[in-house]
């Protein structure tokens, strides 16, 4: 198809504009060849002729589709040219707000000048491991295919970012770094990674200033090298820096700044350690003041500045050097206020003792007087002499700031050594990956040398750019086998050859630069003559003779030649150096060791930027001569073979590029200049890239996508079974010209244009299409909408007749009705005007008879009330004499009595001092001494009725209560009462009051009450009325109040409950964190524990190398000591509420601290199991030694055995016994049930405690003393028998001689030892009861205390009660009442419970006894000694047999435990077990052996099991913990395990489910709660290595099937894609659909039943792989700018319908698995709803409460129409949905946690299986344990 064709009417295209570059219109009717005339609407409403160019005849570029615009590549346009590609980022940047696009091998990223939240971590693990295309564009997704592509093709890697100064250059490099140290990590534990993050803010500090384009603009370039090793971790770095800006120290243009480093020590400049540097502000300094900008916005200097620090710190640089640095850089300060002062016009001075340069001189450490010289003064050198001159003052400033600048770029030299120092690894580098930060290509109105060098080092990285898209493009053609012709694209090499070749410019230069009187003009005389009119890009401005022009591949830049040379020659006195060199700092003289080159003796001005190459860090020894050599070569030569390396770098690498765009100069937030963006893509080689990729073949589909995106072009009959034969088939018809495509291998190639011929076909076809279903739709509609009209009118009809019908009638009755009406109401109008006649007559009399009766009574009253009034002043006078009376009489009396009391005292006094006096009152002391000793006696007496008292008054204290209860209520009423009366009281007061005031009113008005009489009547009326109203009114307010305070109670009960219910909400959510918070560090703790185990089995192969036939020794005892005794700790403080650990964010961070804590605990762990490994053998050589002994003495047996038989006896009598004493406590006990019978005074407690001190005295005193006595007895009855006797035993007679021999001997020796045992029992006894009494004297001496403080408190209320009045003086004795009875109470309650626990106690104590004393009389039968047959009578016993009982218990012997564990967990097949045998069976079995162990009271023996048991269990995880089968076995069963030690421990809240066989089989020795918790720990262990294995296993399966597979065929099609392909959303082989993810799904819930895991657990398990497989898949969804479509979402919603149908399939939809998937389904329903009203903005906001702000936005802007007939989602749009949602408090995060794991609880689930019946299969090989 010609393109001629597709302009047609409508065509939109591009049209050139001054102010928009490109603006787009449409045409208004069809293009014809010949046309010089283009008829075109614009968008903003106007009608334009455009004239077509009459010698090119170019047609204007066509305008792409609007699916196609906002594409994530560039390449995948259809139509590409500029205006395609600058409209297509304004729309990604503007409306989309995304920063990054490809464009083909490149990275377009512009600066959005504002923070954004997609560098996180989350990003990070996002884009890790994904491909290129699969991902939107970022900067991520380019380090990730640089790592990618050097770990897959062992191949070194370069990142190459360039642009303009404030493109975000630096950013970006900084971003890629901080990828590749966070996703390969450090090979090393010095943490490598951090110290390359670490170098970005020193080098920003020294290198970075602000401008006026950038805030933190690089002043230099820089290439870091980070290294590798054969794993891919980071090894070390390395950076090479180019061009510094030197001039910027001492000179900065307007608003711009110096280098950050000076203003951030002024900003510090108060520290302490600074004090010295003699600081002060930066507008004090004039090398920092000349910008006039010294502050940067929402930048904090000091702050920066402590950064800087910390990053120095860090790197390894010391604090005395980190002064140092700090030293130099507040003497370049200082330097720069020195002034001169001229003496004449060719010489200057300073003045004498200059401040500024006296502090210079002080911080650098050199001589005053020799600076100050020779800063006025230079050295000239002849061949004979040399002079000495001075120099101007112009001369010297130039020279001052030459020196300042010299010193600060060996500074920045040796900082940048040092740091490639610290960075440099030992460990031999691998590969690398360079990130090259360069200037991008600059043009100014004035250029000099430094754009000249930047523009060359462009050429040159645009020439290696070009170089490697045309040979991409070109292996892309040979690898698809098709035809390709020799793609023309720019070549810059003349213009390289024209700076770099021999009598190149750069020659030129150096050349003149040798020259004695070489200048500026003469160089440029020389570049006319060798380079105008012979070289087509180089020419000389018309007005200028001091100017050159160079046409580059971006533009032609005019370059002013002023300054070259001296900029080239970089040279400074060399007489100032030699001072600085000698100075006592010793850094200072390090800086200038390798400054050995020729300085000029002419003065010099070195302005620009200067060469910084990485210098070794040991230096190079060599000959002088050649050194001095090495340094005589000018900046341009450095620089020169700097860039020459650097391409050959690069070249040996794969390069990848980021191109930053500066979208506009005043660093507005996401505003696009569109001409300045122009400027910088023709620069930075994007358009080129377009150019290159527009010549061939721009577009590529492989022939299925093809297919899927063209079907609805295609007829059935088209349709083949081979998809490249019917793709061919179909182009041949839509497309005639067969060059413009061509089909490869695997993909079909379309030239330019074509892609959007046939997305119109597709367009038209569907629109057609369309248009057919709206027009039998819209017939069947209107037919439909007839037929309901046509039915309603005729109802209508109906309805009207009815109604008129109804009307008459109802006018007939209405006429009737009035009649009668009439009639009624005139003798009502009659009847009523008669009664008010008569009322007002009535009234009329009664209120003249009332004003007649009123008037007598008022005489009668005042005539009373005056008689009153006498009868009381005539009282008062009498009193009055009286009072008066008795006051003087008082007062006399009292004079009168005073001076008696003075007589008297006065002979007390002289009484007081006699010895008599002394005596009588020691007397009244002794008296008083005794009184209390009776006191005390009396209350000692009173305590013991007291407490007998005490349990009546239990018994009374109910009644009391309810009594004291009925009592305050009815005071309260009464208080009430008294309350109201009292009111009542006031009212009539008020009332009196006002009464007297009315007398007084009708005394005054007595005269004219006559004349008002009427006016009285009509006032009182009125008051009448008034107050009617007014009661009225406060009726109705009272029924308000009333009503307000019922709605207010309403709504406090409602707020209550909401309170309440969030709270619990509230509560619920902090323990999941605390559980999250405490299963992560668990989590961390296994991690930390098994890299202890691999750095200690590593360190032992390296130290200790095994001989032959040498076996190493387990090493799980220190393990488990480490598990056991965390756990522990873990046990003990789990009871506390609240916990120590600090809220972490959706992942806990690793606490150092605890990190230490744990190591340090590991080595007293380490040390503990030395001194107890110590401690073994010790005892084991004791027993050792005790067998040797026993063996030298066999003859001691004998006596032994008979003591033995003795001691049985004793037990018997002891045994029978213990019987009787538990069945009188057994009747005691199960006589009374109720609550008193545990009490301290109960009759059950006295007998329990007075039969336990018996038994236990009479078993310490008496078992010693019978057993010593009657061994004593039986050796002297052995040695009287005959020898012959053959009654006894087999061996009696050598027992018997045995005995004789050592009868006198031993004799005296068993006295002996029998008389000391009993001296220590008795005095251990007496000691015992001397102790009690002591506990019950202080205890008496305590309660006599507290009864003291009682009565003092007491005595205290009551004088407090006596003050108060009577109603306060009740009220507050019944509230101490209460209270003193709550206490009580309380009390009570509290002695109760322990009474509880300790008979609970003592009851299982004594089934204890009961179980031991029936076993040892089940054994005394077997161990009676034939002699004791004989002595004691035989009595006739009935042994009944009976079958074999069995107990559900294991036995095993010691040395089989080892056995035990490998063969039921090292070596156990979980697949034949969960298939063959019962699930848990493991479990059961080791739990039956701990039975075993606890039925024999070996403690050894369970804690070694178990301690085995968890180890082995480890190891097998860790050995096979990435088999999903082995993980759910051993969770399954641990959780069993931990289920069987809950269900059998014998605590009541475990045992409310078993069954009395199983309450029989609960242990009874041991209390492994501790264990418990140990299990508790490792099932929580292995949870979180289950859901590790299950995510790494759904992983890859969940975007392919979730997002990228078309479950529903034909919804969406395939838009087209450019360069960086995407994963295929068409399942081919090996591809993953829905189908895989619901069969692994299946897999997991069959395996995880098959092993009996608890349903609960399942439930969390599911509920956790659901949550994985929503987050991954929506945080894909938010990266994925192709995949945010309305057929996409109608995909999402399909398969997660699917899901939840698995989840009713398998009864798991009340686990919460189907809320994990919420965001995701909430993300499908807002690609899918309409987006356009401020109605569909709020059902959205209500829709989408799962989702955050960002995720909301995210998706609105990434949505993307995949045909024509969708819709943008507007930009006024988005801002309503942020505007509405400004409010929510939700996650700035955009990314869900898809590592976040659920803290998982285990319930307890007993098992119904009895113990007894569970059978041991022979497979399992443990033939050595048996049932009991």
């Amino acid at each position: 198809m010609a393109a001629s064709e597709l302009y047609t009417k409508f065509a939109r295209v591009w049209i050139p504009d001054p102010k928009e570059v490109w603006k787009s219109a449409e045409l208004l009717k069809d293009y014809k060849p010949g046309d010089k005339i283009l008829l075109l609407h614009l968008e903003d409403g106007r009608d334009l002729e455009y004239r077509l160019d009459p010698k090119t005849k170019e047609l204007p570029h066509l305008r792409n589709p609007d699916i196609l615009v906002g594409e994530n590549d560039l390449t995948a346009l259809s139509y590409l040219h500029e205006p395609a590609v600058l409209h297509n980022l304004r729309v990604r940047f503007i409306d989309s707000k995304l920063i990054y696009t490809y464009c083909g091998i490149v990275l377009v990223a512009i600066n959005p000048y504002e923070q954004l939240p997609i560098y996180g971590e989350d990003i990070i693990n996002a884009y890790s491991g994904q491909n290129m295309g699969d991902m939107d564009p970022h900067i991520f997704a380019v380090a990730e295919e640089a790592y990618k592509q050097m770990a897959r093709d062992e191949r070194n890697q370069s990142i190459i970012v360039s642009g303009e100064s404030g493109a975000g250059k630096t950013v970006s490099a900084k971003y890629a770094m901080r990828y590749f140290a966070t996703v390969s990590g450090s090979a090393s534990e010095a943490n490598v990674e951090e110290k390359v993050l670490a170098s970005n803010p020193i080098m920003e500090s020294i290198g970075n200033a602000k401008t006026t384009r950038n805030d933190n603009s690089s002043r230099f370039g820089k290439y870091i090298e980070i290294g590798f090793d054969k794993r891919h971790r980071i090894i070390g770095a390395n950076m090479r820096t180019y061009l510094l800006e030197k001039s910027r120290v001492v000179f900065q243009a307007e608003e711009e700044r110096n280098y950050h480093i000076f203003y951030q020590l002024c900003a510090s400049a108060k520290l302490p350690e600074f004090k010295m540097l003699r600081l002060g502000d930066a507008n004090n300094f004039h090398y920092t003041k000349q910008g006039g900008s010294p502050v940067i916005e929402g930048v904090d200097d000091a702050k920066e500045m402590a950064q800087t620090r910390q990053a120095c710190t860090l790197l390894g640089i010391s604090e005395s050097y980190q002064m140092g640095i700090f030293r130099i850089l507040a003497g370049i300060l200082h330097l720069g206020n020195v002034g001169f002062m001229s003496r004449d016009s060719d010489s200057c001075t300073i003045p004498p003792k200059h401040e500024p340069l006296s502090i210079f001189c002080d911080l650098m450490a050199v001589d005053f007087e020799e600076m100050c010289h020779w800063l006025c003064h230079r050295k000239l050198a002849t061949a004979a002499e040399t002079y000495i001159k001075p120099i101007s003052k112009l001369q010297a400033t130039n020279a001052r700031d030459a020196l300042a600048k010299h010193i600060y770029a060996k500074l920045f030299n040796w900082i940048v050594d040092h740091v490639n120092q610290v960075l440099h690894s030992a460990v031999k580098q691998h590969s690398f990956i360079g990130v090259l930060d360069i200037y991008g290509f600059e043009t100014f109105e004035i250029n000099s040398f430094e754009q000249f060098c930047i523009n060359y080092a462009n050429e040159k990285l645009q020439q290696q750019f070009n170089m490697h898209v045309f040979k991409l493009e070109q292996e892309e053609y040979m690898k698809e086998q098709i035809p390709w012709t020799l793609i023309d694209f720019y070549d810059n090499q003349p213009c390289i050859n024209l700076i770099e070749s021999k009598l190149g410019i750069l020659d030129l230069l150096d050349e003149e630069c040798k020259m004695p009187k070489g200048t500026d003009d003469t160089w440029a005389q020389k570049l006319y003559n060798t380079h105008l009119n012979k070289c087509a890009l180089f020419e000389k401005p018309r007005l200028s003779n001091k100017a050159f022009i160079i046409q580059h591949f971006a533009d032609k830049v005019e370059y002013q030649c002023e300054g070259f040379l001296e900029k080239n020659k970089d040279t400074v006195f060399e007489e100032q150096i030699k001072v600085l060199k000698s100075s006592k700092f010793k850094m200072l003289p390090e800086l200038f060791q390798d400054d050995e080159k020729a300085i000029s003796p002419s003065s010099a001005t070195s302005s620009g930027r200067t060469l910084l190459t990485r210098t070794p860090a040991k230096p190079t020894k060599g000959r002088p001569g050649q050194a001095a050599k090495e340094h005589k070569k000018t900046v341009g030569h450095q620089f020169r073979n700097s860039l020459h390396l650097l391409m050959e770098t690069l070249n040996a690498t794969t390069p990848h590029y980021v191109r930053c765009i500066k979208p506009n100069d005043f660093k507005f937030p996401f505003t696009f200049d569109e001409k300045r963006a122009v400027q910088q893509l023709r620069a930075c080689g994007v358009l080129e890239t377009i150019r290159i990729s527009a010549a061939g073949f721009p577009s590529r589909w492989t022939y299925q996508e093809f297919f899927s995106r063209y079907r609805v072009l295609m007829k059935q009959k088209d349709v083949l079974s081979e998809r490249k034969q019917t793709c061919k088939n179909v182009l041949e018809k839509l497309i005639q010209d067969k060059d413009k495509y061509q089909f490869g291998k695997t993909k079909i190639f379309f030239r330019a244009g074509q892609v959007a011929y046939l997305e119109k076909l597709r367009a038209d076809k569907l629109r057609a299409a369309c248009i057919r279903i709206q027009k039998t739709i819209r017939g069947w509609l209107l037919r439909k909408k007839f037929l309901r009209m046509r039915k309603a009118a005729i109802t209508v009809q109906r309805y009207v007749r009815g109604h008129q019908a109804r009307c008459y009638a109802k006018f007939l009755r209405r006429t009737k009705a009035a009649t009668i009406i009439q009639k009624y109401w005139r003798m009502y109008v009659i009847r009523r005007r008669y009664k008010i006649w008569r009322t007002a007559t009535i009234v009329l009399q009664s209120y003249l008879r009332g004003y007649l009766a009123r008037n007598r009574y008022r005489k009668i009253l005042r005539e009373h009330k005056a008689v009153i009034i006498q009868k009381w002043v005539r009282g008062w006078l009498a009193r009055t004499y009286y009072k008066r009376s008795m006051h003087a009489i008082i007062y006399l009396q009292c004079c009168f009595r005073r001076m008696m009391a003075k007589r008297e005292l006065k002979k007390l006094k002289i009484e007081a001092r006699s010895v008599e006096r002394y005596k009588k009152l020691h007397i009244g002391m002794e008296n008083k001494i005794m009184q209390l000793q009776r006191k005390v006696d009396e209350q000692n007496k009173d305590y013991k009725c007291l407490m007998e008292k005490l349990t009546n008054l239990e018994g009374i204290y109910n009644s009391e209560t309810e009594k004291l209860r009925s009592d305050l209520e009815r005071l309260q009423l009464s208080e009430e009462e008294a309350k109201i009366a009292t009111g009542r009281v006031l009212s009539l007061q008020e009332e009196i009051a006002k009464l007297r005031k009315d007398l007084e009113q009708t005394q005054c008005e007595k005269k004219s009450i006559e004349e008002c009489a009427d006016r009285y009547k009509q006032e009182t009326e009125q008051l009448v009325s008034n107050l009617k109203e007014e009661n009225t009114l406060l009726k109705q307010e009272k029924e308000a109040l009333n009503h307000l305070i019922v709605e207010q109670a309403k709504e406090m009960t409602e707020t209550m409950e909401k309170k309440l219910i969030e709270e619990t909400k509230q509560l619920e959510l902090d323990l999941n964190d605390e559980r999250l918070r405490y299963q992560n560090l668990l989590n961390e703790f296994s991690r930390l524990e098994e890299r202890y185990d691999d750095l200690k089995e590593e360190m032992t192969l390296m130290v200790n190398v095994p001989k032959p036939g040498h076996k190493r020794t387990d090493s799980t005892h220190s393990s488990n000591e480490s598990e056991y005794t965390f756990s522990s700790e873990i046990a003990e403080t789990e009871d506390i509420p609240s916990r120590t650990e600090e809220p972490s964010e959706k992942k806990v961070p690793l606490d150092m601290s605890l990190f230490l804590k744990l190591q340090k605990r590991v080595t007293e762990l380490e040390q503990e199991k030395q001194v107890m490994q110590d401690e073994l053998d010790r005892k084991e050589e004791q027993v050792l030694r005790s067998k040797a002994k026993e063996e030298e003495r066999p003859q001691i047996r004998g006596a032994e055995l008979e003591y033995e038989s003795l001691k049985r006896q004793e037990l018997e009598s002891e045994n029978k016994k213990l019987k009787n004493e538990l069945n009188e406590l057994r009747k005691a006990l199960t006589e009374k049930s109720a609550p008193e019978v545990t009490a301290p005074g109960a009759p059950a407690y006295r007998v329990l405690m007075e039969q336990l001190t018996s038994v236990s005295e009479e078993l310490d005193v008496r078992k010693e003393e019978v057993l010593i006595l009657r061994s004593q007895l039986v050796s002297q009855k052995e040695a009287i028998q005959p020898k012959d006797d053959k009654n006894t035993m087999t061996d009696s007679t050598i027992l018997l001689e045995d005995v004789q021999k050592m009868k006198d001997k031993g004799e005296i020796a068993q006295a002996y030892i029998g008389l000391k045992e009993t001296n220590r029992l008795l005095e251990s006894q007496l000691q015992s009861q001397k102790r009690s009494h002591e506990n019950e004297a202080e205890a008496l001496r305590g309660e006599i205390q507290s009864l003291k403080e009682e009565n003092n408190r007491q005595q205290q209320l009551l004088a407090q009660n006596l003050q108060l009045p009577p109603e306060a003086r009740i009220e507050a004795s019944l509230q101490h009442e209460i209270t003193r009875l709550t206490n009580e109470n309380l009390d009570l309650m509290e002695q109760l419970e322990k009474q509880d626990k300790t008979v609970r106690k003592l009851k299982k104590q004594l089934k204890v006894f009961a179980k031991k004393i029936g076993e040892l009389e089940v054994g005394q039968m077997e161990n009676i000694s034939p002699g004791q047959i004989i002595d004691e009578p035989i009595r006739p016993v009935n042994i009944p047999r009976k079958e074999k009982d069995f107990q559900g218990m294991l036995e095993y012997k010691k040395e089989d435990e080892q056995k035990l564990v490998k063969n039921l967990i090292l070596e156990l097949k979980p697949r034949g077990v969960a298939v063959n045998l019962i699930p848990g069976l493991p479990a059961y079995i080791l739990f039956m052996c701990v039975r075993h162990a606890d039925y024999l009271n070996d403690d050894q023996k369970v804690r070694s099991l178990l301690t085995s048991t968890i180890n082995s269990i480890k190891k097998v995880l860790k050995k096979r913990g990435d088999d999903f089968e082995t993980v759910s076995f051993w969770l399954s069963n641990t959780c069993r395990f931990l289920h069987c030690l809950k269900q059998y421990s014998g605590e009541e809240g475990f045992m409310k489910h078993n069954t009395s066989r199983q309450n029989e089989h609960c242990l009874t020795n041991f209390d492994l709660a501790e264990y418990r918790q140990v299990l508790s720990d490792l099932a929580i262990q292995i949870y979180q290595q289950l859901v590790r294995v299950l995510e790494n296993i759904l992983q890859p399966m969940i975007v392919s099937g979730m997002l990228e597979h078309e479950t529903i065929q034909g919804v969406s099609g395939v838009k087209p894609t450019g360069l960086r392909k995407r994963t295929s959303s068409i399942a081919d082989e090996g591809t993953y659909t829905l189908d895989s993810i619901l069969r692994q799904l299946n897999s997991f819930h069959s395996v995880m039943c098959q092993h009996g895991m608890d349903p609960e657990l399942i439930k969390q398990v599911v509920k956790q792989m659901f949550y994985i497989v929503g987050a991954v898949t929506l945080n894909n969804l938010l990266l994925r700018k192709d995949m945010c479509s309305w057929s996409k979402g109608m995909q999402i919603r399909y398969n997660v319908s699917q899901l939840e149908e698995w989840l009713r399939d398998k009864n798991l939809m009340n686990s919460g698995a189907k809320e994990t998937l919420e965001p995701l389904i909430q993300a499908a329903q807002l690609l899918q709803v309409k987006k356009k009203t401020d109605d569909d903005a709020e059902a959205i906001c209500s829709m989408c409460n799962a989702l955050t702000t960002a995720q909301i936005v995210k998706v609105l802007n990434l949505y993307t129409p995949v045909n024509e007939f969708e819709e943008r989602v507007s930009v006024s749009f988005i801002r309503t949905i942020q505007m509405r949602l400004r409010d929510r408090k939700d996650s700035p995060q955009l990314l869900m946690d898809a590592k976040h794991i659920f803290p998982v609880t285990f319930p307890f689930n007993p098992s119904s299986l009895a113990l007894e019946t569970i059978q041991i299969p022979a497979s399992l090989g443990l033939g050595f344990i048996s049932r009991v």
